[in-house]
């Protein structure tokens, strides 16, 4: 679990880099480079106020994974006041 102050997503990340997604900390936020059809699908969950998941790592890299969530929740008040 990775707190950050601001996310950033990429949507030029070419399907032959062999990445589903790439994560990375800059500064004190996450970056997040994702496929034109994965940006797609994200804006789409934001729009219907969806939860979204963003599977990153390298194609054929097997069962290691990381996974940016995109969560909403009822209780805001649990959630970083800042």
């Amino acid at each position: 679990v990775t707190g950050a102050s601001f996310v950033v997503f990429n949507g030029a990340l070419k399907t032959s880099s062999g990445f589903l997604a790439k994560s990375s900390i800059v500064e004190d936020g996450l970056m997040v480079q994702i496929t034109r059809e994965t940006m797609e699908s994200l804006r789409q969950a934001l729009r219907d106020k969806r939860d979204f998941k963003i599977t990153c790592g390298e194609m054929d890299a097997g069962d290691v994974k990381e996974y940016v969530d995109i969560c909403w929740v009822e209780n805001e008040e649990k959630t970083n006041k800042g």
